[in-house]
């Protein structure tokens, strides 16, 4: 496990761990660990593919036209030889 220290916490903060802490009857420490936790999870976005992820990150562009398929069609290689 990890430790962490937070510096110059505001006394009304501390105040209210603590008082959360006995509402749920375990330590500060333990109720500042919970505290972080909910954050943490409730703000963690739905795990997505790579194709939907990069399908939803330019969505917004305008692209409306369907793009040709290539499938079967003979691309000819780049002539480097001139």
């Amino acid at each position: 496990m990890t430790q962490m220290l937070i510096r110059n916490l505001d006394h009304d903060i501390k105040e209210g761990i603590k008082a959360r802490a006995a509402l749920h009857g375990w330590s500060m420490e333990q109720e500042a660990r919970e505290i972080l936790r909910s954050a943490i999870v409730k703000k963690r976005p739905q795990e997505m593919g790579l194709g939907s992820w990069i399908a939803s990150r330019f969505a917004d562009i305008g692209l409306e036209e369907d793009l040709p398929e290539i499938r079967g069609q003979f691309i000819e290689p780049v002539d480097f030889t001139e």
